[in-house]
């Protein structure tokens, strides 16, 4: 019987399967951070409890840690803000007692949760992979089936290695074509919410297709995979091909000799079979997406750069227009309004989405030789890991970041949400890389605007959004 690619994976972890529907599916890789797991580690103390199988777990704090340089270099004892040291603190002993690895906050190797799995070769092909945060779907980039889940799922996985769960449905979203000089994989992800909406994979399994995604890099791969969510899927997937088994070669956790011949073997076959059927199937033109900006509190109210901010009442649908008459009067828009006509105060580049080396290369190429706009009070990048921003670092791309006037910073979440220090004020505009934009992600009043790493660099010369093909010559 021919099988989708997410039904391959979860045939083969399943442990049981229930009458009512739920199942019982076990769990290759459990990735941990500070925010989600000391209820759970709490739980296993109170239940007498050990973790089923230590090695398949890696901690990491990312969420609370300071990204300024000063800050780090006092480690845990540089967090400010009381609960967010408790926090890390708490990661720490909690790791130290059940004897779980963890990359501390001042280990080369610390980073971003969804940044360090793939990076080490802890997340892998054909893996069930979970972590107590919605966006451990960017693991699906390299053939994994990877969701969040909640406290008291950590604990339950920690104390039995299974999860009980319930099979979704199958939608492949297909991206033809090739994409234009400028336009990259999060213009992608963004189009795709915008068309299908956040709640249009609500219940799926999303596999990404088509010639746009075989020609993307894993690291295009994961921003795609990570906003899956976004779309209201639980989970991004994409086929694992050569591209796929370049990247994972290598690399700490990846096996060797015998075992890497044999898992290449077992990875060739991750891809749906060419009969398999979907629920659903949807399908873009790559060549017809350009550079995206989100102009709303919503991941699916976003436009092409070119564009102008949407007017409510050409919409029928009352709770959408209702929707878009509180966006427009939160974010401080008028209907009509040119993408470019909006003030920029900061502008991020980092979060689980964009923080990895091609995402600093870019942005980096876009500011080389610029000069950050007045108008902009801060510019910060900040790194996905220790290890990309080591890898930056002997590129010289740091000293492009601090010539053109923006901050370059130790790796975390950051500004990605109002959880540490990197905030924005109210009624602040932010260019930022992330992946969420509702009211007050990053910062009470704050005004987030979801674009990709090239279109926040550009947004820091010129203090507003310009096309950055202008910056790369196919501005038309």
């Amino acid at each position: 019987m021919a099988k989708t690619l997410y039904d391959k994976l979860w045939d083969s972890h399943l442990v049981k399967q229930r009458d009512d529907g739920s199942a019982l599916i076990y769990i290759d890789r459990h990735i941990i951070h500070e925010v989600t797991s000391p209820q759970a580690f709490e739980g296993l103390r109170m239940a007498r409890r050990e973790p089923w199988r230590l090695d398949t777990n890696i901690a990491t704090p990312d969420h609370n840690v300071p990204t300024t340089v000063a800050e780090r270099a006092s480690g845990v004892a540089g967090i400010e803000d009381i609960v967010s040291r408790t926090q890390v603190t708490t990661l720490d002993d909690n790791c130290e007692e059940f004897g779980i690895m963890e990359y501390a906050i001042n280990d080369k190797r610390q980073g971003i949760v969804h940044v360090i799995g793939p990076e080490s070769g802890a997340c892998l092909p054909g893996m069930t992979v979970v972590c107590g945060d919605s966006h451990t779907a960017t693991n699906g980039a390299v053939g994994a089936l990877a969701h969040g889940i909640g406290t008291s799922e950590v604990e339950h996985v920690l104390a039995t290695q299974c999860l009980v769960s319930m099979k979704m449905k199958n939608m492949l979203v297909k991206v033809n074509g090739e994409l234009g000089e400028g336009v990259t994989s999060k213009d992608v992800i963004l189009a795709i919410v915008g068309k299908i909406g956040t709640a249009g994979g609500s219940g799926y399994a999303i596999e990404f297709g088509g010639q746009v995604m075989r020609d993307m890099s894993i690291e295009g791969r994961m921003t795609v995979c990570n906003m899956a969510i976004e779309a209201g899927a639980r989970a991004g997937i994409v086929a694992v091909d050569q591209t796929t088994i370049d990247y994972v070669q290598g690399r700490d956790f990846t096996p060797t000799g015998k075992l890497w011949d044999q898992a290449v073997v077992f990875w060739q076959g991750l891809h749906s079979d060419d009969a398999a059927k979907f629920d659903l199937v949807v399908e873009l033109d790559g060549s017809s997406i350009e550079p995206q900006v989100s102009w709303g509190t919503s991941p699916e109210m976003v436009v092409p750069v070119s564009g102008r901010v949407p007017d409510p009442a050409a919409v029928s649908d009352p709770v959408k227009k209702e929707g878009m008459e509180r966006a427009l009067v939160y974010m401080g828009l008028t209907a009509g309004q040119a993408i470019s006509d909006i003030k920029l105060d900061k502008v991020f580049i980092g979060s689980c989405t964009n923080s990895r080396i091609e995402d600093m290369r870019a942005a980096a190429q876009v500011v080389k030789g610029q000069k950050k706009a007045d108008s902009i009070s801060l510019a910060m990048v900040v790194p996905g890991s220790g290890l990309v921003k080591a890898q930056a670092e002997a590129e010289g791309l740091d000293k492009v970041f601090i010539d053109a006037g923006l901050e370059w910073r130790e790796p975390g979440c950051s500004m990605c949400l109002a959880m540490n220090a990197d905030k924005l004020g109210n009624g602040e505009h932010c260019a930022s890389t992330s992946n969420r934009n509702f009211e007050g992600r990053q910062g009470y009043g704050g005004r987030t605007h979801l674009v990709s790493p090239a279109m926040a660099a550009a947004a820091a010369i010129a203090g507003h959004f310009i096309d950055v093909r202008e910056f790369v010559g196919d501005a038309s």
